[in-house]
């Protein structure tokens, strides 16, 4: 990458620029940008100086850095949702809902706590509520807590609407937990209330010093999550939810992910799914 920013970009964006947001995405919410991000970066933050009226990102970011207050806490909220990436759809990695659905039975009849890292859109929390529903049936006493760091996906799932031909999902799913929209919402779906009422939606950065969850969790569901953090990262964020998991809980990962490296945390239990030691 030059050292200067190209002639053909709206905004002036130098090597010194691109190291600076790398440096401010690593220490607020712990995603470690590799050198390739250069035009994902230009492209995601380009909205931002024009929202901020900031004619160069050396501007925006000094005063990203300097601004205090409420309008501080709204920016860098808004910088973390510019450089996050959400990739998501319903019973994705489908094999994880089918051990999901094994491990859930021994559980019938006693409250069960989920833990979603990494909500997104809701695809995922929402798959994991159906698979809660077809396991334990729709009296069990279920709760399943979904954050994100990002609070505009985190808003669409909290909405619960979707295309109608959204991937993942079969016609009986489709029958059993969602309502057609008609008129003006031809086309979309939205899930039930009777779903909703397990899932809690909540903004946290795995950064944070503290985790406010609650009761521990018999399952987490983390994936996909940690191929944005560095080694150190990865082992301080596995070292936390290891707390907030009860003994022998269960930890699903994504499919590139490979934490053997943690032995003393978490033991390999099946494909991408690891055991509390």
């Amino acid at each position: 990458m030059a050292g200067t920013e190209s002639i053909d970009h709206e905004f002036s964006f130098s090597r010194a620029d691109f190291d600076r947001v790398r440096q401010l995405i690593y220490r607020h919410a712990g995603i470690s940008l590799h050198e390739g991000k250069h035009a994902m970066v230009y492209s995601r933050l380009s909205r931002r100086l024009r929202d901020t009226g900031h004619r160069s990102f050396a501007n925006y970011l000094q005063w990203l850095e300097s601004t205090t207050g409420a309008e501080a806490e709204q920016e860098w909220q808004e910088f973390v949702n510019c450089l996050t990436t959400n990739l998501t759809s319903f019973f994705r990695e489908e094999h994880h809902f089918h051990a999901l659905a094994d491990d859930l039975k021994p559980l019938a009849g006693k409250p069960v706590r989920i833990w979603c890292c990494a909500a997104s859109t809701g695809e995922e929390p929402y798959s994991i509520a159906m698979t809660c529903h077809e396991a334990l049936g729709g009296s069990a006493s279920v709760q399943i807590v979904s954050s994100d760091i990002d609070t505009n996906v985190l808003n669409t799932a909290r909405r619960g609407v979707y295309s109608a031909d959204a991937r993942g999902l079969s016609q009986q799913r489709l029958k059993s937990y969602f309502m057609r929209g008609t008129g003006a919402n031809a086309g979309r779906i939205k899930v039930k209330p009777e779903l909703q009422r397990w899932i809690e939606f909540r903004t946290l950065n795995l950064m944070d010093q503290q985790w406010s969850l609650g009761d521990p969790f018999q399952i987490v569901f983390c994936r996909n999550v940690m191929i944005y953090f560095d080694a150190p990262t990865q082992r301080k964020v596995l070292e936390r939810i290891h707390r907030v998991m009860k003994p022998h809980g269960l930890l699903f990962v994504g499919h590139s992910e490979n934490f053997t490296e943690s032995r003393d945390l978490f033991r390999l239990r099946g494909k991408t799914i690891y055991e509390k030691v």
